[in-house]
């Protein structure tokens, strides 16, 4: 049996209920950049800065940038958790996987706002 206690929820309801979450998130977020690129006549830096200058388009990519590392990690985490079974091993991994995850959401924030 696997011990869940690298797991981003308490069991496996909250990380089925996580995922679903993030997916409805991605979902939105996918609508939300399509209707964008229906609606602009003429797309250019310009527009794609002024776009990413509003607060409701930044806020909605940390957002979604948020919703896809949980999902990554519990699917990460599941794939590793089923098919690595030495303990050692899977630790490195997981803990390869927190370190990149934690990157990409440090980089996101500061692409997102310009720090």
């Amino acid at each position: 049996m696997v011990n869940p206690i690298t797991s981003v929820g308490r069991n496996g309801i909250h990380d089925f209920i996580l995922v679903r979450i993030s997916a409805v998130v991605l979902t939105l977020y996918t609508l939300y950049m399509m209707i964008f690129f229906i609606t602009v006549p003429e797309l250019s830096y310009a527009v794609w800065v002024t776009f990413f200058s509003q607060l409701t388009t930044k806020v909605f990519t940390l957002l979604a940038l948020f919703a896809v590392l949980i999902h990554a990690w519990i699917g990460l985490w599941q794939v590793f958790s089923d098919y690595i079974k030495e303990k050692a091993l899977r630790g490195v991994l997981q803990g390869t996987v927190i370190l990149v995850l934690l990157t990409y959401l440090l980089s996101g924030f500061f692409i997102v706002w310009g720090v």
